[in-house]
């Protein structure tokens, strides 16, 4: 738990608007995002806890944040969630004023697109309750189309399955109170890194977190066929591992030895943007993306992006930077050959419109409500 259940921005703008944020999973890109927000010309305040065990964090945030709110005394004039919050159980449990405050919630991911362990069986109640979050708030954002429609799909797959409590208007309702709002992306440390041109051996770069959903299988797999056919390459690894993570990266650190300038996450906002710009392709086999910063990222620093044609990809590139998984390892050794990063001007391009420059007016109107 962070040292201050409740903290307060230190941005202060005279007559604009208090909000509360609350976020029980502050990591990742949610921590990233509540970071930008900062950007915006309203009053900040924050109840947050870190990033881990997040099933409890679902199940208990909502009654625990509405019972510190009760405790505070303070008011907000709106209270901003992530969909880890749910969002109806702290409704009713929070102060009565809590009714008549515009209560928003940002949808990251959701959990009836969410991939679950192999032989794991799913649980409902985590997708139902992002569902009642959704109904009790008064206006959502989805981070992507795909989220967004996966979302509403899941809902009447579930409800079909309940028999004779159906909510036949649940989706209906829920898609009329949603929009889409990419999060704000802060490209500073990778526009202020000097880009390191390379005209010898192209460089392949993976930057996603090292889980099955991310389908490092797929990836490393094909390098070992590109290494075995002769096909010179140089690899960088980086992104977050975890106590689990897939054996794969381990085989790969040893098959692949020859070929890696770097293998492992990097905490440093500096060194990371300075492993983007060295790289020129950034791969992805996700199994499941409903975003993708870490690609738009790459894509600012100059890599050429290689994606699935398929979950929220097609909405952040074009249909020449994606690929039928048939055709994935002669797509990538096609990308291998090629030698080509983008230029400045295309990366600003590709990538502009997911910054925070052009996002915060966007982020401004909704939390207003205009």
């Amino acid at each position: 738990m962070h040292d201050d259940i409740l903290r307060q921005s230190s941005l202060h703008y005279r007559m604009n608007l208090k909000v509360l944020v609350l976020e029980p999973y502050y990591g990742g890109s949610h921590k990233s995002f509540l970071s930008g927000l900062g950007r915006l010309p309203f009053e900040f305040a924050y109840m947050t806890f870190p990033a881990r065990k997040w099933k409890w964090r679902m199940r208990l945030a909502g009654p625990f944040y509405a019972r510190k709110l009760a405790e505070s005394g303070l008011r907000f004039d709106r209270i901003l969630c992530s969909s880890y919050v749910d969002v109806a159980a702290f409704r009713g449990l929070a102060p009565s004023w809590v009714n008549d405050v515009p209560l928003l919630t940002y949808f990251h991911e959701n959990q009836f697109e969410y991939p679950v362990q192999i032989n794991d069986e799913r649980d409902f109640h985590f997708a139902l309750t992002n569902m009642t979050t959704a109904l009790a708030s008064d206006r959502i954002s989805f981070n992507s189309t795909y989220n967004l429609e996966s979302f509403l799909e899941g809902i009447d797959r579930t409800l079909r399955l309940s028999h004779d409590l159906q909510l036949d208007s649940a989706g209906s309702i829920i898609r009329s109170k949603s929009g889409i709002l990419p999060p704000g992306i802060d490209f500073s440390s990778i526009d202020k890194t000097q880009r390191q041109e390379h005209k010898d051996m192209p460089v392949i770069l993976w930057n996603h977190r090292w889980e099955h959903d991310k389908n490092p299988e797929l990836f490393f797999e094909s390098l070992f066929k590109i290494d075995r056919s002769g096909l010179d390459f140089r690899l960088v690894v980086l992104g977050e591992s975890f106590r689990n993570s897939p054996q794969i990266f381990q085989e790969a650190r040893k098959r692949l030895s020859r070929r890696i300038l770097h293998f492992g996450y990097v905490r440093s906002r500096k060194e990371y943007a300075h492993w983007l710009t060295r790289s020129d392709l950034v791969v992805s086999t996700a199994l499941h993306e409903f975003f993708g910063i870490a690609v738009i990222e790459a894509v600012r620093a100059g890599c050429r992006p290689l994606l699935p044609d398929r979950l929220s990809y097609p909405e952040l590139f074009s249909q020449k930077y994606l690929y039928n998984e048939k055709d994935f390892i002669a797509r990538l050794k096609e990308e291998i050959l090629r030698k080509k990063r983008l230029s400045p001007i295309q990366s600003t391009k590709l990538t502009e419109r997911f910054s925070w420059a052009s996002l915060a007016p966007r982020y401004e109107a909704w939390i207003k409500g205009e």
